[in-house]
Order: structure tokens, then C-alpha cells, then sequence
């Protein structure tokens, strides 16, 4: 007979324990152990599955005469560079992002743009009602496509509805919502999410449709549940922003069909989101050239070429103990760089607050962003602004140096596309034909205190400290 007993599963790597403990000993997870019914019965004692080996595995050949199929466009041109250039037939997506940040209508306005091309779509909410749903749609003038919607959480119903409907697109919103009547677990635990999302995928795999799975974050950012689930999926999409911008970013951090790293920029409206397709104007707006303590960076997202303003404030600290803040950007990135210029520039830091931020809610991780960083920390420093019509790039050593960077010609084209003429970045050995290509002039800098002397010439070591 079945054994049932209560067991403590972690809720972010899926490890159990007798007993509850503040601290998983597994993943170091604090406060992520949830009491789970589980089956622990001998394995005589569990329903038995027919085995197929008997079948045999059949193996293929690389090449196939047939020919791939295409992928699945939505028209929102943002959607579809995020995945690789389209949706792919029979691939699992799973998408995570903070409440309210508008996964729910990014993934209805994609539904609605594949049912107006033909695509036979599934919409299945397991947390709003059919009339909410509708509302939504008339809000974003969507009412009139052609999108099959269902409201449960049994997984079981669920997939019995999509083998009888046979959609090309599905949406499940949201993943940690379903249950299945196998386990005794309740919805949202590991083993109901992992159980799930499984079942889900050997669907897409199996019948060649493609599943978007909506997952919700912790407090971290990170997807909730265990992380097997972004190994079973074909691709992992984030939506990042910040409630008191308009920006929204589409980020894939997995895509086994596509580029990593690649971004789609979309704005919040009143009529849903729109799709920005030329976001460095957009994070550029408003900006004033003769400001002290900022500076343009060129920087990559993905295959993108995208411009951010970096703002910087170096202010004298009002207690003991000087403050670093960051928004944007990594803050043990900042400590390197203020260490870099105290020992070999001579700026002290000790005494001063230090303000570092990224406009427009951006998050930047290339490392060409230090000598932007630094230019605009210096630039506070001294009250001068930089060069006007520039844009800075390089990543800075240890020892001071300026090291070169990666598709310096993609960085000047965008610069020289949005009236930039001037570019500061380190040396390379294709920069006469870069400057040649693109009209842009580059100042070369070999270390960091070229670019002090290029914003305060004359100001030697000595007279900064």
C-alpha cells in the first residue's frame, strides 16, 4: 500500500529533511523548507508503469530530408529577437518577472498577434477569471482575435482540453498555479511545480506545439521553485524593469535556439506595452551635454548595441562612515574602480559619499562599462563635465590599464547614428579603419590617468592628493 509521510522539501533546490530547519543544508537557503505529503512506500508497493524497452531506441542521422520548420512570428519585433528570431514549434519557454510587471499582457499581446497571422492559440490562466481576461484584452484592443481561453489549475483537464484542441501556441499562466492529482503535495511545492512543468514539456516535445510557462520570482529576482525546471525548458526569459520607469526589458539568459544575453526594450502605456526598436534614443532623452558627472556609455546587450547615460554624484560624507549606493550596476565592480583611482590616480574617495546610477532602469553587467564609471566619478569629482557629443567604453586592470573591447565598429556605428562624434575608449588595432567607417574621432587611452588629464588637463598626482 502507498506509505504517505510528511516531509520538509526546499523550495529552491528540491532537497527533503525529517525535520524543519531554518538554514537548507543543501543549497544554504534560509527559510526555504515547506512541509510536503510524499509518497516514501517501497517501490513494489507504488503502481508499476509498463516498460517500452522492448521497443528499443531508434536512432537517427544528423541530416534529415526535411526540411526545419519556420518559426512562429508574432509581429512584435522586440518578442521575437529575445527568442532567437521567433517562437520555435514544439519548444518550452518559461518567462519569470516581479508582480505586476506585465507578463501577463506582453504574453496576451504575442497570443493575439500569432491568432491575427493564423496560429491556432490557447491562452490558460490559472489566476484570473475569463471576464478579467477579457477586460484586459479590450483594454488593449485585442477583443476581436481569435485566442481560446480556459481558466483551471488541474493539469490533468488542462491537458486533455489541448490534445482534443491541438493549439500551436500555448500560455500557462502561471506554472506555480497547476496541480496534478498524482501527488499529494499541495500547488506551488517543488514537487507539484517540477511534476508539472515536466508533463508540460513532454507535451511541446510530443504533439510540436510551443508552451510559454509564466513562473513568479522570489524576493531575489530569481525564478521560484526548483531550478530544474530552466533545464527541462528550451528557454529562460526574465522581464526586468522598475515600477517607476516606463521601461521594460525582455532579457534571455537560456536559449537553446537563439542568443544569450539578448535583450527587447518595450514601454508601458495606457494601451499595454509598446516595443521600443531604438532604445538608446529612448534611455538618451532629456539629456544635458555640459553636466558634470555623467558620461555616455556604449555598451552591448546581447547583439544590440545599446547608449545609457551613467550618472555619477561624489559628495562629502555627513557622518563617519562614507555611503556607496548603486543602482544598475555591480557594487563590488564600483569598489575596484574607486580602489583603481585612489592607488594609481590619487583621487581619495575615503571621506565622500559616492552615488552611482544607471538612468532609464537598465541593469548593466559588461565590464567596458569602467572607464564610463570612472569618467563619470571623476567628472563629479572635479565639477567638470566631459567632452560634449562623447561616448566612453573600456574595461580598466587592476594596474591601471585600459584594455580593449569587443565590437568597438558596432558601438561607434550606434554612437554616430544618434549624433555622436567623439568616442573614449581604449587603443586598438583596427581603430584607423573604425574611425574611417563610422566618422567617428576615438581618444586612445593606455591608462587611466589619460582619461584624467583628457577632463582636467595639468591636474597632476600630486595636486590631487
Amino acid at each position: 500500500m502507498v506509505k504517505l509521510a510528511n516531509l520538509f522539501v526546499c523550495q529552491s533546490c528540491g532537497a527533503s529533511f525529517g525535520k524543519w530547519a531554518g538554514r537548507c543544508e543543501s543549497c544554504g537557503g534560509w527559510n526555504s523548507l515547506v512541509e510536503e505529503t510524499v509518497d516514501t512506500g517501497p517501490s513494489s508497493t507504488r503502481p508499476k508503469v509498463p516498460s517500452k524497452s522492448s521497443r528499443g531506441v531508434a536512432f537517427h542521422d544528423l541530416q534529415s530530408a526535411e526540411p526545419p520548420l519556420p518559426r512562429m512570428q508574432t509581429a512584435i519585433a522586440e518578442f521575437d529577437r529575445v527568442c532567437g528570431g521567433g517562437v520555435v514549434p514544439g519548444s518550452a519557454l518559461l518567462i519569470g518577472g516581479d508582480p505586476g510587471i506585465g507578463k501577463s499582457t506582453l504574453l496576451l499581446q504575442a497570443a493575439a498577434a500569432l491568432a491575427k497571422s493564423g496560429v491556432k492559440v490557447a491562452y490558460v490562466s490559472g489566476e484570473e477569471a475569463i471576464d478579467q481576461i477579457r477586460a484586459r484584452a479590450r483594454r488593449l484592443e485585442l477583443a476581436d482575435t481569435d485566442v481560446m481561453l480556459a481558466t483551471e489549475t488541474a493539469l490533468g483537464p488542462i491537458l486533455d482540453a489541448l490534445k482534443r484542441k491541438k493549439p500551436d501556441f500555448v500560455v500557462i499562466d502561471s506554472i506555480q498555479t497547476l496541480w496534478s492529482d498524482a501527488l499529494a503535495a499541495a500547488p506551488g511545492t517543488v514537487s507539484q511545480v517540477r511534476a508539472c512543468a515536466q508533463e508540460l514539456t513532454r507535451f511541446a516535445k510530443k504533439r510540436g506545439c510551443a508552451i510559454v510557462l509564466v513562473g513568479h520570482v522570489t524576493k531575489d529576482g530569481q525564478i521560484a521553485g526548483p531550478r530544474v525546471i530552466e533545464h527541462m525548458v528550451d528557454s529562460v526569459l526574465y522581464f526586468e524593469g522598475e515600477r517607476g520607469h516606463q521601461f521594460r526589458i525582455l532579457r534571455a539568459v537560456k536559449n537553446r535556439f537563439g542568443p544569450t544575453d539578448e535583450i527587447g526594450v518595450f514601454e508601458m502605456s495606457d494601451a499595454g506595452l509598446r516595443q521600443v526598436p531604438n532604445p538608446s534614443a529612448l534611455f538618451l532623452d532629456g539629456r544635458e551635454d555640459n553636466a558634470s558627472g555623467t558620461a555616455v556609455f556604449a555598451g552591448l546587450e546581447g547583439t544590440r548595441p545599446v547608449l545609457t547615460e551613467i550618472q555619477a554624484l561624489v559628495a562629502p560624507a555627513a557622518f563617519g562612515t562614507p555611503r556607496r549606493a548603486v543602482v544598475g550596476w555591480d557594487n563590488s565592480r564600483l569598489a575596484m574602480v574607486l580602489a583603481v583611482l585612489e592607488t594609481r590616480c590619487g583621487f581619495s574617495f575615503g571621506g565622500k559619499d559616492v552615488y552611482l546610477n544607471v538612468a532609464g532602469g537598465l541593469k548593466i553587467s559588461e565590464p567596458a562599462a569602467d572607464m564610463a564609471v570612472a569618467a563619470a566619478l571623476v567628472s563629479s569629482a572635479l565639477d567638470v563635465p566631459l567632452p560634449p557629443k562623447a561616448v566612453v567604453f573600456g574595461e580598466i586592470a587592476l594596474s591601471g590599464d585600459i584594455r580593449p573591447v569587443s565590437r568597438m565598429g558596432a558601438r561607434l556605428k550606434e554612437a554616430n547614428k544618434l549624433g555622436f562624434t567623439r568616442a573614449i575608449g581604449p587603443t586598438s588595432g583596427n581603430q584607423h579603419e573604425a574611425e574611417r567607417n563610422f566618422g567617428c574621432t576615438i581618444a586612445k587611452m593606455r591608462k587611466l590617468s589619460d582619461l584624467i588629464d583628457l577632463i582636467e588637463p595639468g591636474e597632476s598626482i600630486a595636486a590631487r592628493e
